[in-house]
């Protein structure tokens, strides 16, 4: 009997470095099965060529640069699915593994978390795998997960990350309630939850302390 053959899977490319793109392209044009069908450098691009060209895997960097970032593109891509027209999986692949990250990532709805460390056949298997929809980790994303499984953190809510974020940057109340359109009253409220969850006092203990519990992305 004559062999079926499979299709291919195609695959968006989307980092804001083209020097990236171009390593990543030649690296997976190398393998069988494996059709990169287009370049984004930028989650607004993804979103627009993943519209035309169908890909069945977005392999997405987080930090993408001015504008939308990996997660936010992720979710994007994720809340167009349908009937008839599937969503792609989306299978990060970053330098970054903080828990902040990780747990943005999964909760944005990417198939896969990969670290750019990875080795050239882990990024083809990954790939694949991720397609047939199968859960894909980088060793060291899976034991950062079960650690934090083991021994949960703080559990801040969004917007408690966000102003922790913007206090590691240096920005004082004043600046972090105009950054985020809030009062100086509401960040103060915020942050004084922020210290009772971390368990400290000063601004400096809870950047210390959000570095330490790896909560800063």
């Amino acid at each position: 009997m004559t062999p079926v053959a499979v299709p291919a899977v195609r695959v968006l490319l989307c980092d804001d470095h083209a020097v990236v793109r171009a390593g990543l392209r030649a690296l997976l044009s190398s393998t069988d099965g494996i059709d990169v069908t287009g370049e984004a450098g930028s989650g607004e691009e993804a979103l627009v060529m993943a519209s035309r060209l169908r890909p069945h895997v977005v392999l997405m960097d987080l930090q993408l640069g001015t504008g939308m970032d990996g997660v936010e593109a992720t979710g994007r891509l994720l809340a167009r699915s349908g009937p008839d027209t599937p969503a792609p999986r989306v299978l990060v692949l970053t330098m970054f593994d903080t828990d902040a990250d990780i747990a943005r990532a999964v909760a944005a709805g990417a198939t896969g978390y990969l670290l750019k460390a990875e080795r050239p056949e882990r990024l083809f298997e990954a790939v694949r795998d991720a397609a047939a929809g199968r859960t894909v980790l980088s060793g060291p994303v899976t034991d950062r997960v079960v650690a934090r499984l083991r021994s949960p953190g703080p559990a801040l809510t969004t917007r408690e990350r966000d102003i922790l974020g913007r206090l590691a940057e240096g920005l004082g109340n004043r600046e972090i309630a105009r950054s985020l359109f809030l009062s100086e009253a509401t960040v103060k409220t915020h942050l004084g939850r922020v210290y009772a969850k971390l368990g400290v006092r000063t601004r400096a203990g809870a950047v210390a302390a959000a570095a330490r519990h790896r909560l800063l992305p």
